[in-house]
């Protein structure tokens, strides 16, 4: 990550602040993506796109930190991004997302604007995503639309609190707004999470609701562990989810499960895994396979292929495979 210090009068004028830091850091991909029966499963009108594309992604965060005499640091965040449409295969145009602000002070960390909410942090929730796109994950058969990061969006505008002491952390967050991952709901949504790591593994719960019409609520819990060239990642919960028109789905309120491990077959070489399924007759399973061959400085070639399935549809391959490097 490359950082530029500014140091000029206009940066310091604030009563008590030492300096202000802004870095700019972010990765590029890009490479060919493949998904089977492309033109159908995209919106109408893209009948004759190959089911071969050039996929690609630009991303840039720009951070910027002060902090006050007495430790308080402040800082905030927007992003750049540029993704291709997958469902044209054309190139995407880049555009920046709402603004988070945060301020930490010891163990704890607020932020506001375009929140990671709760569940969003929950350590172990995405797991280990095969593929350059990481185009599926052990979180498949879960359907509850909490608080997310938005990359091309300005978010949800909510509120972020974390507090952690020594290896115990305990994070909520609230936004008021519709909104969301999934579903697309109207209400009020609160989001909690606990943590603790013991070793080298590390235990999480967490539990998000959102006031509706027909209530909707989410309760997963993750364990995650690392043992030398191995880690693993093992996701269950059980949700209550309703559709836009606030009528309980019950297609897809249910159980759903996952698992997910990487592992290094040689100081430059991983391969990782990810399956992820629930018990509702609408819930998507996902199972994929990938691997990551480290270049040096930064550079990496990565590929997966793996299937997606929504209930008793038929499957739809994927896959994909190119160059990524961070910077």
């Amino acid at each position: 990550m490359k950082k530029i210090l500014f140091a000029s009068t206009a940066l310091v004028a604030t009563a008590g602040v030492a300096a202000a830091d802004v870095s700019f850091g972010g990765y590029g991909r890009f490479g060919i993506g493949y998904v089977e029966d492309r033109a159908a499963a995209a919106a109408a009108g893209t009948n004759g796109v190959s089911d071969t594309v050039i996929v690609s992604r630009f991303r840039l965060n720009i951070d910027a930190s002060a902090e006050t005499d007495a430790g308080v640091k402040f800082s905030a965040r927007v992003r750049m991004q540029a993704d291709e449409t997958a469902a044209t295969g054309e190139a995407g145009v880049a555009g920046l997302n709402g603004a988070r602000f945060s301020v930490e002070y010891g163990g704890l960390r607020v932020d506001v604007g375009n929140i990671a909410g709760a569940i969003d942090n929950l350590p172990g929730y995405y797991g280990n995503e095969p593929g350059l796109e990481t185009f599926m994950g052990q979180y498949s058969g879960a359907d509850y639309g909490f608080t997310a990061y938005t990359t091309n969006g300005t978010g949800d505008n909510g509120v972020y609190a974390r507090y952690a002491v020594g290896d115990f952390a305990v994070a909520a967050s609230y936004e008021q707004a519709a909104g969301g991952t999934s579903t697309a709901t109207v209400g009020d949504r609160f989001d909690i999470h606990a943590a603790y790591t013991f070793g080298n593994i590390t235990a999480a719960l967490a539990y998000g609701e959102t006031d509706t019409t027909v209530s909707q609520d989410m309760t997963v819990f993750t364990l995650e562990g690392n043992w030398g060239a191995f880690n693993g990642t093992l996701f269950v919960g059980d949700e209550s989810v309703n559709t836009a028109a606030g009528v309980k789905d019950v297609s897809k309120s249910d159980t759903f499960y996952g698992i997910s491990a990487a592992y290094d077959i040689s100081s430059a070489t991983t391969i990782n895994f990810a399956y992820g399924d629930g018990s509702g007759d609408g819930d998507t399973r996902n199972i994929g396979l990938g691997v990551i061959h480290d270049l040096g400085g930064g550079v990496s070639l990565r590929g997966g292929i793996g299937e997606s399935k929504v209930g008793n549809a038929d499957g739809q391959m994927r896959a994909d495979f190119g160059a990524q490097f961070s910077f």
